[in-house]
């Protein structure tokens, strides 16, 4: 069994990540609940495979018994991490994973005292949701080191995987976040909007705040103490997301919840070949003091699926090395700022 292990590796982005790990020689081992699924994925890339489903403690912890690191990339993740963050804690297995979901980031910093005694490294979000933006954050710290005001925000190319989409789903009726003052408060969806320059040649664009994964993990990584989200998105946009929020009640039934997955399962595809080749991401960012200083700072980088690819293996080759400070970490609070300029195709500017 190999050092790596991907779970989830049959799903749109775990198949990304799984076919790139194959091609540069990690020698992933697959794994997942379908076995014939698992069996073909195997097959073309040449890698070993289990099946293990998430409820299975024993079969989780024999997954994991020789294996270095997991990459967790089946969501939503607000199902798949306890029982995958118990078993690497059992087993001594560093733990990555691919979420973008506020409340993960922050339930699996709940876990960091156990890992820490267990020498094991917790790593949520080493895919788009939140690399680029935590190395930002980060960055902006080092500019200004007593701000205590930091707004993030990001403008994606469209398209998003079935995982991705059934993450939006669990969260419908879930309304904003924001951080004040170091704690996390409950905001209505999209309460804020404001223009940001994304640079290199974009017009401005229009963006509304929404609970990243920031809210969470840049408090973490810079200590900042205030913290606000946003994506780029048409008015229009802005409008449907405020309407979602009044409808919450209707939007939490088990009944809509299950019809939506379903309609997601049947109609999405996630992004193409073409697309994930051709589209770009941006990402932007400004931090203040009291005494009204600001920076402000930009990234673009490949598409964000191409983007994820890129992040989650640069930090799984790391973990592989043994570069895997035990406890709960984030991208940039493990790696540095820079460690998003690892990945080919990406630039950062200082304006």
């Amino acid at each position: 069994m190999g050092d790596l292990v991907i779970y989830g590796s049959y799903g749109y982005t775990g198949a990304l990540v799984a076919e790139a790990a194959a091609e540069r020689g990690l020698e992933p081992t697959l794994a997942g609940r379908e076995r014939r699924t698992l069996e073909s994925q195997a097959e073309r890339l040449q890698c070993d495979f289990e099946v293990a489903s998430l409820d299975e403690p024993a079969v989780l912890d024999m997954l994991l018994s020789e294996a270095t690191a997991v990459l967790n990339c089946a969501g939503p993740f607000s199902r798949t991490w306890e029982p995958m963050v118990d078993a690497c804690l059992r087993t001594g297995t560093h733990y990555l994973d691919i979420t973008g979901e506020l409340t993960v980031f922050e339930a699996v910093h709940e876990r960091s005292d156990e890992a820490e005694a267990a020498g094991v490294m917790l790593l949520p979000g080493v895919g788009f949701d939140v690399v680029p933006t935590d190395c930002l954050a980060a960055h902006l710290a080092e500019r200004l080191p007593d701000a205590d005001t930091l707004e993030l925000a990001f403008r994606a190319e469209n398209g998003v995987s079935r995982g991705t989409a059934k993450t939006m789903v669990e969260h419908l009726d879930g309304g904003g976040a924001v951080r004040r003052d170091g704690r996390i408060e409950d905001v209505p969806t999209a309460h804020e909007t404001r223009t940001v320059d994304f640079g290199w040649g974009l017009d401005a664009q229009h963006v509304a705040a929404i609970p990243w994964g920031d809210v969470s993990t840049a408090y973490h990584t810079t200590g900042i103490p205030n913290v606000t989200t946003y994506m780029a998105m048409p008015e229009r946009a802005v409008k449907l997301q405020r309407a979602t929020g009044l409808l919450a009640p209707l939007l939490s039934l088990p009944r809509v919840r299950t019809g939506l997955q379903w309609l997601i399962e049947r109609t999405t595809e996630g992004p193409s070949a073409d697309d994930r080749a051709s589209g770009e991401s941006y990402v932007w960012g400004e931090v203040r003091n009291g005494d009204g200083d600001r920076a402000v700072s930009r990234l673009r980088g490949p598409h964000t699926y191409a983007l994820t690819v890129e992040t989650a293996l640069a930090t799984a080759r790391r973990a592989l090395d043994g570069d895997a400070p035990p406890g709960y970490r984030t991208p940039a609070g493990a790696y540095g700022p820079d460690l998003i300029l690892d990945v080919e195709g990406v630039e950062r500017e200082d304006v």
